[in-house]
């Protein structure tokens, strides 16, 4: 099944590539900031976190020194969030936002998931770059553990794509889905220690992290880009498992419900 879909992406990699190009083009053709609105909008959530948060978690990291500790953990977080966030919330409206695309034009309709996939992904490339810049400009230097982040991104991309693909299913006939994840990503990026650490939970709180996802991943941020540190390879394997286990759902149900789609579009 997984091979199948592999295939028929593989032979539309122009159209794909061309969509994507297409895409990033379009999005900003009448700006003239373009590309640096990509970056500029999750840095200023950082920088308006930082200026609330920084003196009160701040001193609350432990393991980073320095009075830019908050503002580093925090671009490790929203660096992780923001390709995850990106990713399921447009593969959720992927296939009901391009209904009329879809009735006209006839190509592989899992080539959608990879097309927002692509585009969120240069995007994300961008947002790195400049958290590699600010973390040099305030004293912070990459170690060796950095070789390890196109896992971490990989991991990203699979467990968002498998999750935006199940939901996009289900929202071509349950169109409140895509409200209510916007409700859920709002509960969800504060369940996510993104913008606190830890440490800073009540004693016996922390357990009930290891049922969200997004922590071992995160923490995997962490580790690799803030503290230069290897990633708790079990906690990665879980993560793995379950981004794996999402993306057969997601393309059994796809599989499934792709010949009602354009009809019920």
């Amino acid at each position: 099944m997984v091979s199948r879909h592999a295939s028929a992406v593989w032979q539309y990699r122009n159209f794909v590539a061309s969509a994507i190009k297409s895409e990033i083009k379009g999005r900003f053709a009448a700006s003239k900031f373009g590309f640096l609105w990509l970056v500029l909008h999750p840095l200023a959530q950082v920088a308006v976190f930082a200026l609330v948060l920084a003196k009160v978690l701040g001193a609350k990291l432990p393991g980073i020194e320095g009075d830019w500790a908050y503002v580093a953990y925090l671009l490790a977080g929203i660096l992780a969030w923001s390709l995850f966030a990106e990713v399921v919330t447009r593969c959720t409206n992927a296939f009901v936002d391009n209904a009329n695309y879809l009735k006209k034009v006839v190509f592989p309709r899992i080539c959608l998931p990879v097309i927002i996939s692509g585009s969120a992904l240069i995007n994300n490339l961008l947002l790195f770059i400049a958290m590699v810049v600010i973390l040099y400009t305030i004293g912070f230097r990459p170690s060796e553990t950095f070789v390890f982040l196109p896992i971490l991104i990989v991991l990203n991309l699979a467990f968002a794509v498998g999750l935006g693909i199940l939901l996009g299913v289900l929202n071509v006939f349950l169109r409140d889905v895509g409200q209510v994840l916007q409700i859920v990503l709002q509960f969800w990026f504060w369940l996510t220690p993104i913008v606190y650490s830890v440490q800073i939970l009540p004693e016996g709180f922390g357990r009930f992290l290891a049922w969200n996802p997004l922590y071992l991943l995160i923490s995997a941020y962490h580790d690799v880009l803030i503290y230069g540190r290897l990633p708790n390879w079990s906690q990665l394997l879980t993560f793995a498992v379950i981004s794996g286990v999402l993306m057969i759902v997601g393309l059994l149900l796809f599989r499934r419900a792709s010949p009602e789609m354009v009809d019920v579009l």
